[in-house]
């Protein structure tokens, strides 16, 4: 029987539904442990089928929390990517449910190894506010593949986007199978402090901190998508234009309002002006306007909003030079559109290099040489994502080898994540683990390995008492 929608009415309410939903759910596990693949298949067919039914009503909602995000940009960031993602896990769920034969020594035989993928149980998500769709219902269909049942904790940020998922959710799954919850801090750290068999956190690293913390207490195994300060390095020699038109739109889309944005531009020393003259003809042919334009996203909140005017304020009170990307010289009073700053002569002390920037905020850091640039990153937290720009497989192949990242694109930004057969996830402060493609289905898996015997059983020759006979055998086997 499909469930109701049950309204946040108060967070003591919310703290009492989130223990209630996980008994349920608990309890339907344990009547249902193994779904089989046409059971996984058919609740993913049902997500995808809801996410186009509901597709306009999605990017309405998500207009809405944001004040001005584009449509286009919500069906490209979100509901496509979700689309093909599901389709991708429909695709290849049977193959990857699939028993894994493994050998057997001659030791051991005659018996049978393997290693089944079996659901873990309840998976808890907890969804930012920046890509509210993608980021709840991409993590929901790895869990569903994988066969477990899950509850989602969306962003206090978001609410009309909360709606309209929590009453789509609800029109295809019970309760004890999938649940959406809401709330402020307090249901956010109740929700954490939950047993779940697997906990998904996408949002800040100093979030992250807490969550983790909060998991261990349990231990809670976790898949951390956080961010950090994503490098975008353009090597001597490469085509200006080419590697401007290409970070211009990753830093552009959502307002650079995305984990993966371009952070912060390494460039060869005295390319900087031509730089910004690139980027403010890219930008302007991309934004002619930005105050009435759809198409430009604005900052999700008056918070938000404000910490990037001080971190604006703060970089051009210690020395930075700032270009504003303002085609139309229009006045942004009265709304949280914010265009683009590129900020020449940062320094460590300013807050645009030491925080994730989350927003249309982009710094220059000019180096000598390549060596230097790499120098530059290795220097710093591991960044989820590294976008190198140039033509030469030699420096590919160096910054590949000589720096970490989650995620690298090559003469491209954002477009990694949109790779269904492969992996999306951190490293250290960017995050741990993954939850795309086959390995977030083993991720969400728990890989049990299986040693079968029948009735005769060779281990009994290692049996006591001991004598010649097990040190012939250890001899022959171990000792070579």
């Amino acid at each position: 029987m499909v469930a109701t929608v049950t309204s946040l009415h108060a967070p003591d309410q919310e703290l009492q539904r989130l223990q209630t939903l996980f008994s349920q759910q608990r309890q339907a596990c344990r009547q249902q442990p193994m779904p089989a693949a046409a059971e996984r298949s058919n609740s993913l067919q049902r997500l995808k089928q809801a996410l186009l039914q509901y597709r306009e009503e999605l990017a309405t909602a998500v207009n809405q929390d944001f004040s001005c995000r584009s449509k286009d940009e919500t069906d490209i960031a979100e509901i496509m990517t979700c689309v093909q993602g599901i389709d991708y896990q429909l695709r290849h769920l049977k193959r990857w449910m699939k028993p894994s034969r493994r050998h057997v020594s001659m030791l051991f035989a005659p018996s049978h190894n393997h290693v089944m993928y079996q659901p873990l149980g309840i998976i808890g998500i907890m969804v930012p506010w920046n890509y509210p769709v993608q980021l709840a219902v991409l993590p929901l269909a790895t869990a569903l593949a994988a066969g477990n049942r899950a509850m989602i904790k969306m962003s206090e940020f978001t609410p009309a986007t909360n709606k309209v998922l929590k009453k789509m959710l609800a029109g295809i799954f019970a309760e004890d199978q999938v649940a959406l919850v809401e709330g402020e801090v307090e249901v956010s750290s109740a929700f954490a402090e939950v047993p779940w068999d697997h906990l998904i956190f996408t949002g800040s690293t100093a979030v992250g901190r807490i969550v983790m913390g909060a998991a261990a207490r349990n231990l809670t195994p976790v898949t951390l998508e956080l961010g950090g300060k994503s490098p975008a390095i353009i090597a001597p020699g490469t085509s200006m234009s080419d590697a401007v038109e290409r970070i211009c739109f990753g830093k552009s889309l959502n307002a650079g309002q995305t984990c993966i944005a371009p952070d912060y531009v390494l460039l060869p020393g005295g390319k900087e002006q031509e730089f910004i003259d690139t980027y403010r003809r890219v930008f302007a042919r991309m934004y002619p306007t930005l105050r009435d334009n759809s198409d430009y996203t604005a900052i999700i909140n008056q918070r938000q909003f404000e910490r990037l005017q001080s971190w604006v304020a703060d970089a051009r009170e210690k020395g930075a030079q700032i270009s504003v990307m303002n085609p139309a010289a229009e006045d942004f009073s009265g709304t949280r559109k914010m265009p683009l700053h590129i900020i020449e002569h940062a320094s460590d002390d300013m807050k645009v290099l030491q925080e994730e920037l989350f927003g249309p905020l982009l710094p220059l850091i000019p180096y000598s040489t390549l060596e230097d640039a790499i120098d530059y990153v290795n220097d710093r937290d591991r960044p989820l994502a590294l976008y190198f720009f140039s033509y030469s497989r030699d420096e590919q192949q160096k910054i590949l080898e000589r720096t970490h990242a989650g995620g690298v694109t090559i003469n491209d930004t954002l477009m990694h994540i949109a790779q269904d057969d492969m992996p999306f996830g951190g490293i250290g402060p960017s995050g741990m683990g993954h939850y795309h493609g086959k390995e977030g289905f083993i991720a969400l898996s728990k890989a049990k390995a299986v040693h079968r015997k029948g009735k005769f059983n060779s281990g009994k020759f290692i049996y006591p008492p001991y004598g010649n006979t097990i040190q012939s055998l250890i001899k022959k086997f171990f000792i070579r």
